[in-house]
């Protein structure tokens, strides 16, 4: 019997190559992308419905606009510009979320009790450990247990690229023929990814390290 999955799918790279894994494994997946007033939460979501749609894969998207009233962050649109400079953790703290993987995580969980699935799964990985504490490993496994109390063992969570780096990540798309072009990282959220943020800049190094070409259309800022 497969093995029933709700999936976090932003649309972004990394969530895309997780989709794709999980498909190829031949889980029956259920993806939701949430909105939350991010800068680049439309072409994220137009992004996530490209990649799941084509795979005949259950789609849900749900809208969290009250982070704006809320919560405080630069890549909210009640924020501050998006830094245009490097992936250092001085610079991108100001991107952070408060809270947010929190709130996703316990909405995916309630929809998986709801539905009888066996496991959320998240895309989380290596790189963003020093930056994000809602992404690390020792984060991950108490929301985890947390999540199986409260469903009474019933739903768990799947975090499998914890450990990998972004460009491992990218090989392993490569490998699953994720359409990478068909993803979306930049944070600034223009019609082209800007090329000059700090998700942008990771996405490029992750791409080089991993000897893979990047079909990205990035903008010209120089």
């Amino acid at each position: 019997m497969a093995i029933k999955t709700v999936l976090a799918l932003s649309g972004g790279l990394d969530s895309a190559t997780l989709l794709y894994s999980l498909h190829q494994q031949g889980d029956e997946l259920y993806c939701v992308n949430f909105s939350y007033g991010s800068k680049h939460n439309a072409r994220e979501r137009e992004q996530a419905a490209r990649l799941a749609r084509p795979l005949g894969l259950s789609y849900q998207e749900v809208d969290l606009d009250f982070f704006t009233a809320l919560i405080r962050s630069h890549l909210l649109k009640s924020g501050g510009e998006i830094p245009r400079a490097g992936y250092d953790k001085e610079t991108m703290a100001q991107t952070v979320v408060p809270g947010r993987n929190g709130i996703f995580m316990s909405i995916l969980a309630g929809y998986a009790e709801s539905i009888g699935a066996d496991r959320i799964a998240i895309a989380n990985h290596a790189g963003d450990h020093f930056l994000y504490p809602d992404c690390r490993p020792e984060w991950v496994s108490a929301m985890g247990l947390a999540i199986l109390l409260g469903s009474e063992q019933r739903v768990g969570l799947h975090a499998p690229f914890s450990h990998l780096k972004k460009s491992e990540i990218c090989r392993l798309g490569s490998e699953l023929q994720v359409p990478f072009a068909e993803t979306w990282s930049c944070y600034v959220g223009g019609e082209t990814h800007c090329g000059a943020c700090g998700t942008c800049g990771d996405r490029q190094h992750a791409f080089k390290e991993a000897g893979i070409h990047d079909p990205t259309i990035y903008a010209d800022y120089s």
